[in-house]
């Protein structure tokens, strides 16, 4: 189906906002005025309305009592529930690509994100190449939520992900301070070709186990944040979007 003019301006502004929300440039509680807003962006107020819609149906905006749109605030037990939510559904994913069956082809190609990402482990953590293992992890989530062969599935695994605090690279700080999560990092890693050979010998409890936890991560990572090393907050932007 073609996009409309309207469509795709919406669209753009979607992007676009849901950028400035994640990274932290519109905290939460933040009530987003459109005449200003459709100016900055250089949208019409009827396409930029349906943007903030579908930031709505994505949790990251909410309607106002008296109309317009705020950005929502979320409390920690919504970033653990959002974690959880995104573990649950790639557990699904797994559980059921093992059960049905993989293709060699597509096993193959999420062996090779797996290759790829062993690659971006240096010498040491410092030597790490972060940004491309962001990358490539982001690739190995996508892979992994269509090994089922549903669409369904990876739609839901998508859109569990978009949430702020529930992508596959949430509470990961800068490179810089990479030192710091070497653990989980590694720990990750691991888990991800655990993943796929449980996938591949047709294990679908495993697989489903193993991918639950492995969203955990991304909760020990916040633990660290919020408990051992409060410094490295402001480096995940998304955080703005939490109520103290």
């Amino acid at each position: 189906m073609t996009e409309t003019p309207g469509n795709t301006h919406a669209t753009r502004t979607v992007i676009e906002l849901r950028k400035k929300i994640l990274a932290g440039e519109l905290a939460g509680g933040t009530r987003l005025l459109e005449v200003p807003l459709s100016e900055e962006l250089e949208i019409s107020r009827t396409p930029l309305r349906d943007a903030m819609s579908r930031l709505v149906e994505e949790g990251l905006l909410e309607r106002g009592k008296s109309g317009g749109f705020t950005v929502r605030k979320f409390t920690f037990d919504d970033v653990i529930d959002a974690i959880e939510l995104r573990g649950v559904l790639e557990g699904a994913a797994a559980r059921l690509a093992a059960e049905r069956g993989v293709s060699p082809a597509a096993l193959e190609e999420i062996g090779a994100t797996v290759a790829k990402l062993d690659d971006c482990f240096g010498a040491d953590p410092d030597s790490m190449d972060f940004d491309r293992y962001s990358e490539l992890n982001a690739q190995f989530h996508h892979q992994l939520a269509r090994l089922c062969g549903s669409d369904m599935i990876a739609r839901e695994v998508e859109r569990a992900a978009r949430l702020p605090f529930a992508s596959p690279s949430a509470f990961l700080p800068d490179k810089a301070d990479i030192t710091a999560f070497r653990r989980s990092l590694y720990q990750a890693q691991a888990q991800h070709k655990a993943l796929v050979r449980a996938i591949a010998a047709r294990e679908g409890s495993r697989a489903e186990a193993l991918a639950r936890e492995h969203a955990r991560i991304a909760r020990h990572n916040l633990d660290y944040l919020m408990n051992e090393d409060r410094s490295l907050i402001e480096q995940v932007p998304s955080l703005a979007l939490v109520m103290g």
